[in-house]
């Protein structure tokens, strides 16, 4: 007999699985409702931290490296610096013709230039005329050889590659000189058949110093000598050996580790340039008008936008700090500015020291006594900050210039010292998606930048030749300075070395 008030009736096989599915429905539903809240408490938090790059979410967000991943040199593989000559390489002879020089530009742009004068004067059999520098550039520094270089440490240096007086013989003052416009990126070939005008002259005078020589396909002899004219024989004056090595202790006194950060964000390289990307309008304007009424740059209108996005403009202080942030270096790290007034003054710089607090100049290391040597010398300076950038832990370029170049291809000669060349053209990218909102800096920019600068911090590699799309001598122009990196012509490995 069955019992009434026991009895359950069972469900049939189809309605169970209806109610079990049902039941895992509503639970997976309600594990979506949980995560999507908590989703969107964590973009609040994103939200927040791009209006205030300070926070400690924000902070806590960047991707940390170890301290060996920051400051370490990357491998070099064993290679070291080989300047020695050849069993095949001629030394200087005596002989009765003569090369003046004037050296052009900036203080690394005439450095790379008399170190090509160096060379052109061996291959021409010449005797060189210590060269007169520069005193029309944009500084006006009335700055001499002797005050910039050791000058008889570069006679003694180079006297058996090139004979090297101080000036011209009086009996030759007054006669004629074949005064040449050498052409660019030239070859042996082209300075030997310029030996012809030995037939008629005894003095040649150089107009122009920099780029005389091609970067590539040249005897390795000649390529040799070149290193040993820069790297060995232009060594800066005493005051400024001194000086500069003295500003290094006190750097590392302060924080054992530094970045030289070359920050080429002065008034002559923004009008020169065209960027006036983040600038007012009056500073854009001003900009302008300093292009337009300095005769011998060239071109005189120019696309901003355009420049920017091509990476053909200096990075700004502020995208500086995102950089040198998305990196992993924190707040705390030494940072030397080697530059000079950066255009906008404390306010831009303001977008830098935000990020990174700990900055100094040679105005905060050095007294105004100690500095009033080199004060309205600007070759003097930039050689301090020269030597200041070579004894750095890291250094970083926000621009490509004759500095830039100079100081990473001695940087690579001494044993590849970490060089971080921002991708200027890749970062305007990211930048730009940070500012319309598309995304925020954190572990995502880190990743990035990370990525994009895995290869770009100075490891050895050789040096690069002409874009191939490029046809003719235009070609050269577009083809790894020598200066920048004079691997594997002086840079060798240690079977090679002698």
């Amino acid at each position: 007999m069955v019992r009434r008030g026991h009895y359950r009736p069972r469900l049939s096989y189809p309605n169970a699985i209806k109610v079990n599915l049902v039941l895992i429905f509503a639970f997976f539903f309600l594990v979506f409702i949980f995560y999507t809240r908590q989703w969107h408490l964590i973009d609040d938090e994103q939200n927040f931290s791009e209006n205030d790059h300070q926070t400690d979410q924000h902070k806590a967000s960047i991707m940390q490296m170890p301290d060996e991943e920051l400051w370490d040199s990357p491998l070099s593989h064993g290679l070291r610096p080989c300047v020695k000559p050849t069993s095949k390489y001629k030394a200087a002879t005596e002989q009765d013709h003569y090369m003046t020089v004037r050296s052009n530009g900036g203080l690394n742009q005439m450095r790379t230039g008399i170190a090509d004068m160096v060379a052109v004067a061996h291959i021409m059999n010449a005797t060189l005329v210590i060269p007169q520098l520069d005193k029309r550039s944009f500084w006006h520094d009335s700055s001499t050889f002797s005050d910039i270089f050791d000058e008889v440490h570069f006679i003694e240096t180079l006297r058996e590659d090139v004979k090297i007086v101080k000036e011209l013989p009086q009996e030759l003052a007054k006669v004629p000189r074949a005064r040449k416009h050498f052409t660019s990126w030239a070859s042996t070939s082209y300075y030997e058949d310029m030996t012809q005008l030995w037939n008629e002259y005894q003095v040649i005078h150089v107009a122009k110093s920099d780029s005389r020589l091609a970067n590539n396909d040249l005897p390795l002899d000649i390529q040799r000598l070149r290193c040993r004219a820069l790297y060995h024989a232009l060594r800066f004056s005493p005051p400024i050996e001194s000086f500069g090595k003295k500003l290094v202790e006190r750097l590392r006194a302060r924080g054992g580790k530094y970045i030289a950060l070359h920050l080429r964000y002065e008034k002559d390289m923004l009008s020169f340039t065209g960027c006036s990307y983040g600038l007012t309008d009056e500073e854009s304007e001003e900009l302008r008008i300093m292009r337009e009424n300095t005769n011998h740059w060239k071109v005189k209108k120019i696309n901003s936008t355009e420049q920017r996005q091509g990476g053909l403009c200096p990075l700004t202080p502020k995208e500086i700090g995102m950089f040198l942030r998305a990196l992993g270096y924190p707040p705390s790290s030494l940072i030397y500015i080697a530059a000079g007034e950066i255009y906008g003054g404390s306010t831009r710089l303001m977008e830098l020291t935000s990020r990174f607090p700990n900055i100094v100049f040679k105005e905060t290391l050095a007294t105004q006594e100690e500095l009033k040597a080199f004060t309205n010398h600007a070759s003097q300076t930039a050689a301090l900050d020269y030597v200041i950038s070579v004894e750095s832990d890291v250094f970083v370029p926000s621009y490509s210039g004759n500095m830039a170049r100079a100081v990473e291809g001695q940087r690579r000669f001494l044993g590849h010292r970490k060089t971080i060349t921002p991708d200027r053209k890749g970062l305007v990218e990211v930048f730009d998606m940070l500012e319309n909102g598309k995304q925020t800096e954190g572990s995502w920019l880190s990743h990035i930048i990370q990525t994009m600068h895995k290869n770009r911090k100075g490891a050895p590699r050789r040096r690069r030749g002409p874009l191939p799309e490029m046809k003719g001598r235009a070609r050269l122009r577009t083809e790894e300075s020598f200066y920048e990196n004079p691997y594997p012509e002086c840079i060798c490995a240690p079977k090679k070395y002698f």
